[in-house]
């Protein structure tokens, strides 16, 4: 017990999180951003929620390491990717991340590699990839972030010829944001209930993307606060709270495997930006100027080649429930991105194929994993691997794997708002 008493005393062991670490919002317009959120209506094509990617059952994830977005049909491992002239063009180049505790008052920065943060560079409190088109009026950087996934050509937008928002897309960023808009404000329910949930319109004909964009990030902030876990539970003085395994986990997290150097602070993420040497596969997400399917992750925003292939450190709490793993989801279990963080040149090298959780898409499957090919590219990943080895016995894994289990939340299962009835994938 004195190895624990000591870490407590000495070691940087985070606050509790609490109701003062997290923005207020308003319950009537988190009601309304639940409905949007499991809503189509906010596709190009009116066949995708942001639900899709980021469903309950799935950890507010989709169970996919590289997700199938517009033209996909049903929900997680199980979503398919259509067909015909509606068919995916492409998987989504990252991970779907988890929607947990996006409304804390630290967040600064969002994205696997950061292209959204809190900035005044474009005079509206953001740098994100709408500059200086970014609407004013932003209640959060959790309410700036929905935006995008609505104006992603294969995430919610839709493929050119297909409808007016990505045509307006296609025009200038901010130029389909108003259509969108304009669907949810002429609609017979969604009018006159903006109106009733913001004071500062008075008829439906106001409803802009900012307050629909407000009323998402209300839902979102509301619905997936996770502050009751066991690790949480101990940290507010209840030293019975995780077991003895879970114990020394947190001693390995706090002290030898290092893992606080970056999953710092009550959140725990330092928000900063780490190569790992993550095996790649995928479209990638390229600049218009890479002539191949690769990622180059920090260094495509930062344009700083200190930053290649790095991205962002994620938020541990409820990480158990957001399987797979990394930027572009390697790794299926909690086990292997732990190992992969020991040794990532060796775990690079043992890496398979089949450890990607990819649905079969026939159309797609000859570039999946072309980029594991390219000997040069492979050479410049290892190259800018940011990580010492380090040695940790099968027991000390397997006690870090069971402090993940005790970042899960008591209440997830009991959200406050759920999945409407009328939700059908």
């Amino acid at each position: 017990m004195s190895c624990f008493a000591s870490l407590a005393a000495a070691a940087d062991l985070p606050p509790p999180l609490t109701d003062e670490d997290f923005i207020e919002f308003d319950v009537a317009q988190a009601a309304l951003g639940q409905a949007l959120f499991y809503d189509p209506i906010l596709s190009g094509n009116r066949n995708i929620t942001c639900a899709h990617c980021h469903h309950p059952e799935f950890g507010t994830g989709d169970g996919l390491s590289l997700g199938i977005g517009e033209g996909g049909q049903g929900v997680g491992p199980d979503r398919t990717p259509g067909a015909g002239a509606d068919r995916v063009a492409k998987r989504i180049p990252r991970n779907a991340p988890g929607l947990w505790n996006l409304g804390a008052r630290d967040l600064h920065t969002m994205f696997h590699d950061g292209r959204l943060s809190l900035s005044d560079i474009y005079g509206n409190g953001f740098n994100s990839p709408a500059q200086e088109w970014l609407p004013e009026g932003l209640n959060s950087l959790l309410a700036a972030q929905a935006l995008f996934p609505l104006v992603a050509q294969f995430e919610m937008a839709g493929n050119p010829g297909e409808n007016d928002v990505i045509g307006a897309v296609h025009d200038r960023i901010d130029a389909a944001w108003p259509i969108l808009a304009k669907r949810v404000r002429t609609d017979a329910d969604y009018g006159p209930a903006f109106v009733a949930a913001f004071d500062e319109i008075d008829t439906a004909q106001q409803v802009s993307i900012v307050h629909i964009a407000n009323a998402l990030a209300a839902f979102m902030a509301l619905e997936w606060r996770s502050t009751d876990s066991p690790f949480d539970a101990y940290l507010a003085g209840d030293e019975a709270a995780l077991n003895r395994g879970e114990r020394a986990g947190m001693v390995l997290f706090y002290g030898k495997a290092a893992c606080a150097d970056c999953h710092a602070g009550s959140l725990m993420s330092d928000q900063k930006f780490h190569a790992l040497g993550l095996p790649a596969f995928g479209p990638g997400r390229t600049r218009a100027f890479d002539p191949y399917a690769r990622d180059v992750g920090r260094m495509a925003e930062s344009n700083r080649l200190r930053d290649a292939y790095a991205f962002r450190t994620p938020m541990l709490r409820n990480v158990a429930l957001t399987a797979p793993y990394g930027h572009n989801g390697a790794y299926p279990t909690l086990e292997g991105i732990i190992r992969h963080h020991l040794d990532p040149a060796g775990a690079r090298a043992a890496w398979q194929r089949d450890m990607a959780q990819l649905p079969d898409i026939a159309w797609l499957a000859a570039t999946d994993f072309i980029l594991g090919a390219d000997v040069l590219e492979m050479a410049r990943q290892e190259r800018a691997i940011a990580v010492t080895p380090l040695h940790l016995t099968d027991t000390e894994i397997a006690q870090l794997v069971a402090f993940m289990h005790a970042l899960t939340g008591a209440s997830v299962n009991t959200p406050a708002f759920g999945i409407p009835p009328d939700f059908v994938p």
